[in-house]
């Protein structure tokens, strides 16, 4: 139920050695986002055991696509940004995913090599896993950084899942946030809400919000129903 997601990895012999690092922990949804090379020899080279992970990677042409289904998306990344995310230290964050979120499908999204994660990608996660290393020396390889990760998943999962009541509706995926998301741009262009020319952040803010409550389906249909009533009104004026 873990997914790893590579995005727009630049040496294919870094994806080899990121699929190792994820079958080493009993990990195999291996999830590319538009890789520089891919297929590639140095992948396979690179993978030392773990050529079945390498061949069975995922290639998506956008960080959406690979993110379809999940209910969970934390995003790796060395630094805060200036709106501050959610964050997670790496056992933090394998909790999170090993309790509520044992049985959904979750995602660990990894940016390139040199950047990280721009923020419109992060503005696509729940919140970020930030690895606590030296804070003159923070940016690790990122197979390096898939290690760590799995392996706090790893032990996380091996221990006993806690008996928690049933949620009254599933969880809501990342690519249907994008769609509430949209609808609340729309009606907030349409009302004067948001001025296009002066944004101020506010979707930015908007997604911190969301992402954060872990909205379930019912949720979100009331708040896509209230936005298409706005859009749309039908029924009477109430004025205090």
């Amino acid at each position: 139920m873990i997914r790893f997601v590579l995005v727009e990895t630049s040496h294919p012999g870094n994806i080899g050695a990121a699929a190792r690092a994820m079958k080493t922990m009993g990990f195999s949804e291996l999830v590319l986002v538009a890789p520089v090379h891919f297929p590639h020899p140095d992948a396979v080279a690179r993978a030392t055991g773990a050529d079945d992970v390498v061949a069975g990677a995922r290639v998506f042409g956008s960080l959406d696509e690979a993110l379809a289904g999940c209910e969970l998306v934390l995003g790796a990344s060395a630094r805060q940004r200036s709106i501050a995310w959610p964050a997670h230290t790496p056992r933090d964050a394998a909790t999170l995913a090993a309790g509520e979120f044992r049985n959904r499908q979750v995602a660990v999204v990894f940016g390139r090599e040199r950047t990280g994660l721009d923020n419109s990608e992060l503005e696509r996660c729940h919140a970020l896993v930030t690895i606590p290393a030296n804070p003159d020396f923070s940016s690790l390889n990122i197979a390096a950084a898939v290690q760590v990760i799995a392996y706090e998943l790893r032990v996380a999962l091996l221990e006993p899942a806690l008996d928690a009541p049933e949620p009254d509706a599933r969880l809501v995926t990342a690519d249907e946030l994008d769609h509430l998301y949209t609808h609340f741009e729309r009606v907030m262009l349409d009302t004067g809400f948001l001025d296009p020319e002066r944004p101020r952040h506010l979707m930015r803010r908007l997604r911190r919000l969301f992402n954060r409550a872990h909205l379930d389906e019912n949720e979100l249909n009331i708040l896509r129903g209230f936005l298409s009533s706005v859009e749309r009104p039908t029924g009477p004026k109430h004025r205090g």
